[in-house]
């Protein structure tokens, strides 16, 4: 009787300090090995814990496999069409965009007579010249995006669909200072002649 008491005794013992042993080296979620950011790490070769992003790698929602949308350029041609519906809201959003960041070079019109001008700055051009009329939408992305000439990058300062927006505003612009009476609808041209 009492070797069987001992052997409970010894068996219960033996579960109790093999669950004390499991639960105090439990490892919870936050209170696991790791390091904080540019902590030093000698397991490292360059001794840093912060590892460098792999190469190709892309950020959650950064992916931009829309060429047309992200580019302005499908098959490294510069697009013609947009990559989205414009509609007065788009324009109205690219007018808005337009005073903000280009009216300053290029002027209300467009036509490059903006302040810098008169401010002893280099003339841009006017989007009324037949070169820039006739430039496809893609060719308007690229230099809000990259620079051109004397004009710097607009990439970190106006999103994708923006800049869309401001060409839709700018094509807006030569139409306006280029069109011809016959490109007015008859009942607006009553209005324009005056009768009704």
């Amino acid at each position: 009787m009492a070797s069987r008491i001992i052997h409970k005794t010894g068996l219960f013992g033996l579960v109790l300090s093999s669950f004390l042993i499991a639960t105090g080296c439990r490892q919870d979620m936050h209170d696991q090995p790791r390091f904080e950011p540019l902590e030093a790490n000698n397991f490292f070769s360059d001794g840093r814990a912060a590892r460098p992003l792999v190469t190709g790698v892309v950020a959650r929602g950064t992916l931009q496999e829309d060429a047309h949308l992200f580019t302005g350029r499908v098959n490294d041609e510069f697009v013609t069409t947009f990559p989205f519906t414009i509609t007065q809201d788009v324009i109205v959003r690219g007018q808005e965009r337009y005073n903000i960041f280009c009216s300053p070079c290029h002027g209300a019109l467009g036509d490059g007579e903006g302040a810098i001008v008169q401010r002893g700055l280099k003339h841009p051009p006017s989007y009324h010249i037949d070169r820039l009329r006739e430039a496809p939408v893609g060719y308007y992305f690229n230099v809000i995006t990259n620079g051109f000439g004397a004009m710097f990058d607009y990439a970190d300062r106006v999103s994708v669909r923006d800049r869309w927006a401001i060409i839709a505003y700018i094509r807006a612009l030569q139409l306006s200072q280029n069109a011809k009476i016959d490109d007015v609808p008859a009942e607006a041209r009553q209005q324009l002649d005056g009768t009704h």
